[in-house]
């Protein structure tokens, strides 16, 4: 499906009651193999390094490690992927790395203390020797640099005018930095972490650094919302997704998008949000295995 992605009416009495307007901006429906905010990440880092391996990083269950397998797989581009944890080496692969490994993604297991410390400069070049991939195009955990941001930037400029304010779930806050650099004037972004810990706001200003030489003032986060962390979900979650998905025939991926979507219901009955306030949702991806 060409951009932009599709924008979706979407009516639910617990928007409504409060005069709330709820869009569903659907970046889910992008591209088959880069679901979602993938596509819009990846997509100029693939560019961007012209042909050669593309070396990343990430968990045992990370979406952005299974995006960039699924991208090299469909562009006959080589893919290593930096996996935390070197005792996984030893154990079956879970779904994830599984999906990984069968689409053509060369997995090295690193351990804990040398994944924290891969910004590093002499610690990159020690993994980049140790996973032989000296020549690699290397792309940050989570798809978030420069370009990426610069990619994510369409979305913003794709909403609407009458949109007020536009909610997607963070990770590692590429997708918020460009999102809220493409907003127009008066419409704001509101990010809601799904890792514990307050790096994130740090972390999204030095991004809009490098990617715009500047700084913005129109996104906040709320950081409530993450249900104990990244891969973490709780049964009262799984019950507000099944209930969400039954409302609207919508798939909710759990990690990312069911923390957005109930943060938003919760932030909308406490009030956040003034009656005749157009909320648009982004839905960054689907529920794995997809």
């Amino acid at each position: 499906m060409p951009l932009p992605s599709p924008l979706q009416e979407t009516e639910d009495e617990r928007f409504t009651k409060h005069g709330v307007r709820l869009l569903l901006k659907r970046d889910d429906l992008i591209d088959p193999t880069l679901i979602g905010n993938k596509y819009r990440k990846l997509t100029p880092n693939l560019r961007a390094a012209a042909g050669r391996p593309i070396l990343t990083f990430g968990g045992a269950y990370s979406n952005h490690l299974r995006a960039t397998a699924s991208a090299g797989h469909a562009l006959s581009v080589p893919t290593i992927g930096v996996v935390r944890g070197d005792e996984l080496a030893a154990r079956p692969l879970n779904p994830s790395l599984a999906h990984c490994a069968a689409h053509g993604m060369r997995l090295h297991f690193t351990d804990r203390a040398t994944y924290r410390r891969k910004a590093d400069p002499d610690t990159l070049a020690r993994i980049l020797r140790e996973a032989h991939a000296e020549d690699a195009y290397v792309v940050p955990e989570g798809g978030s640099n420069a370009a990426a941001v610069r990619g994510c930037r369409a979305l913003g400029e794709e909403l609407p005018e009458d949109v007020d304010v536009a909610v997607l779930a963070c990770g590692t806050g590429g997708t918020l930095a460009g999102l809220a650099a493409g907003l127009r004037q008066g419409q704001q972004a509101l990010g809601i972490p799904v890792l514990k810990g307050d790096f994130l706001t740090a972390d999204i200003r030095a991004l809009h650094q490098a990617a715009f030489g500047g700084q913005f003032a129109n996104w906040r986060l709320d950081p409530r919302f993450h249900f104990g962390g990244y891969a973490r979900t709780t049964p009262e979650l799984e019950a507000f997704a099944r209930d969400f998905e039954n409302r609207h025939g919508l798939p909710v991926e759990r990690l990312y998008v069911a923390k957005m979507l109930y943060g938003l219901v919760a932030l909308t009955a406490e009030g956040a949000f003034a009656r005749g306030t157009t909320v648009a949702a982004v839905i960054t991806g689907t529920p794995f295995p997809a």
